[in-house]
C-alpha cells in the first residue's frame, strides 16, 4: 500500500489550501483515513479522522470548524480542506492509513494504530 499526499504549499494567514492523499493499494481493502502533522520539534499531532464509510469522521480541536476531511466516490483518495490558516498551522502534514478488517464505520484517532503513512508535505502559513 502506497500513500502519496500532494498540495501542500505557502499560503498568508486566514488562506486555505487543499491537501490530497492517492491510496495505491488492492482494490477490495478498506482503509480509515487521518492526517497528522509534525512541526519542528514537537511530537506528530493527530488533526483529522474518516471512517472507510466516510459516514464518521473526528477533528483535533484546534482545527473545528476551519478543517474538513472528505473522500471521494471511489474512496481511493482523501482530502484536507485547510481554511482560516494561522501560523501554527504551519509543519508536515502526513496522510495515514488503517487497515479495516470487518467495520466500515471504524475510525481512529491514535497514530500508533496506522499501518500505513505517506511521505509528507510541507504547509507554511505566514503570519
Amino acid at each position: 500500500v502506497q500513500l502519496v499526499e500532494s498540495g501542500g504549499g505557502l499560503v498568508q494567514t486566514a488562506g486555505s489550501l487543499r491537501l490530497s492523499c492517492v491510496i495505491n493499494g488492492p482494490p477490495g481493502d478498506m482503509f480509515a483515513m487521518g492526517w497528522f502533522r509534525q512541526n519542528q520539534g514537537k511530537d506528530r499531532e493527530f488533526v483529522a479522522a474518516v471512517s472507510w464509510s466516510g459516514a464518521f469522521d473526528r477533528y483535533a480541536d484546534f482545527v473545528k470548524g476551519r478543517f474538513m476531511i472528505s473522500k471521494d466516490y471511489a474512496r481511493k483518495n482523501v482530502y484536507l480542506q485547510m481554511n482560516n490558516q494561522k501560523p501554527e498551522d504551519t509543519g508536515v502534514y502526513y496522510c495515514a492509513a488503517h487497515y479495516v478488517y470487518s467495520d466500515p464505520d471504524f475510525l481512529t484517532t491514535d497514530a500508533v494504530d496506522y499501518d500505513h503513512w505517506g511521505q509528507g508535505t510541507q504547509v507554511t502559513v505566514s503570519s
